[in-house]
């Protein structure tokens, strides 16, 4: 699990400075829209709006804002003719990188996609060629100090798959994707708040990179695809050591 909280903590601070320019503000209403549209406007019944919503909080969207994108995914008076693609592919080192987009223009979508791979030493597989690599959890991050019989008292009823402990001695709270709002309110009852939680896809194994050229290589080209404006969310399975994380930092 070294690689996975040590680049879980990269995106986080990543994403938080994204947060601070507006630059993933479209994609979280895009997120919105497309949740509401497709489960309904009510997050109690919407895991995927539900984790969205809390998505949106966590990058300091204000409630109005959230609000409005709900409503107009809802009365589909807003991104109708979107729609959900995700294509696999290998970075440097085979290493397998899953990306998941939203578009109006597939054509446009898969050519900038390819692009990146191909400018940053990766290729474009075909369906189905890494998506076998990752299933979808929620994970959420416990503040240190809080006792693994503390997680399983709090969260029992909420029914989470397991309680994982990291690297740094910090407990990780695993939850199937329905489960994940459940598991979230009953911490929040016992006044346990996460320091990060998310919905998103992780790999069953990880490839690891301990050479720091071939790290700047995929997170180049990681970067790249998150940068594109179609892109949502992209995975990976690289496990890159700490010490060259720490370099490239």
């Amino acid at each position: 699990m070294a690689g996975h909280s040590k680049w879980a903590n990269i995106k986080h601070r990543k994403a938080a400075q994204d947060a601070k320019r507006g630059k993933i503000f479209s994609k979280l209403i895009r997120e919105l829209n497309v949740a509401a549209r497709q489960g309904g406007p009510d997050p109690a019944d919407n895991p995927r709006l539900r984790a969205a919503i809390d998505k949106a909080l966590a990058n300091n969207m204000t409630k109005d804002t959230i609000q409005r994108a709900v409503d107009r995914g809802a009365g589909n008076t807003d991104g109708d003719a979107m729609e959900e693609c995700v294509y696999e592919g290998y970075g440097p080192e085979g290493v397998a990188i899953l990306v998941e987009c939203m578009t109006d223009n597939r054509n446009r979508t898969v050519s900038d996609v390819r692009h990146a791979f191909n400018k940053y030493g990766g290729n474009l597989g075909t369906s189905g060629s890494v998506a076998f690599l990752f299933h979808k959890q929620g994970r959420l991050l416990l503040p240190e100090g809080v006792a693994e019989e503390t997680a399983m008292e709090a969260t029992l009823e909420a029914e989470p798959e397991e309680i994982e402990t990291r690297d740094d001695g910090r407990l990780e709270v695993v939850t199937t994707p329905e489960a994940f709002g459940r598991v979230k309110d009953a911490l929040l009852a016992a006044g346990i708040e996460s320091e990060q939680s998310e919905v998103g896809l992780y790999p069953d194994t990880y490839t690891p990179i301990a050479d720091a050229e071939l790290a700047h290589q995929v997170i180049r080209l990681i970067d790249r695809l998150e940068d594109l404006d179609d892109v949502q969310n992209v995975y990976t399975n690289a496990s890159f050591d700490d010490e060259v994380l720490d370099a490239l930092a």
